[in-house]
């Protein structure tokens, strides 16, 4: 699945006019949220759809990940740690930074049906 989601983002971002290191910042942030979300709103268990949407626009790209697991708040996520020695973090932790970084704008919304990432990735000016 996140093969075929991965194609379908670069496609898209490659439409929308983005150069190579915005193609792929927006697949790393992608391939991160839909990660995060069958690690944690499916809770590993492999049941459960992601459905994503690009939307091409004259200013960039906008991308929109949505699914039907356990609510996901990022508040509630402590911080990444990206200070200390490589070798003494533990594993995990960094998909939230990794989007925020690589994304211009990076939105979450929690709904009845489910929970929406948003994240714009913009064509420079």
């Amino acid at each position: 699945m996140l093969g075929n989601i991965s194609l379908f983002v670069k496609k898209a971002a490659r439409e929308a006019g983005l150069d190579e290191d915005a193609v792929y910042a927006v697949e790393l942030a992608v391939d991160e949220a839909c990660s995060n979300v069958i690690e944690h709103a499916y809770e590993a268990e492999g049941i459960g759809n992601i459905h994503c949407r690009c939307v091409v626009n004259d200013k960039g790209l906008l991308i929109e990940i949505r699914d039907t697991g356990k609510p996901f708040d990022p508040k509630l996520v402590p911080l990444a740690d990206t200070t200390s020695d490589i070798w003494s973090r533990k594993p995990g932790g960094v998909g939230l930074f990794y989007m925020e970084k690589m994304m211009d704008e990076v939105q979450f919304e929690f709904t009845p049906q489910g929970n929406i990432l948003r994240m714009v990735k913009k064509k420079p000016s």
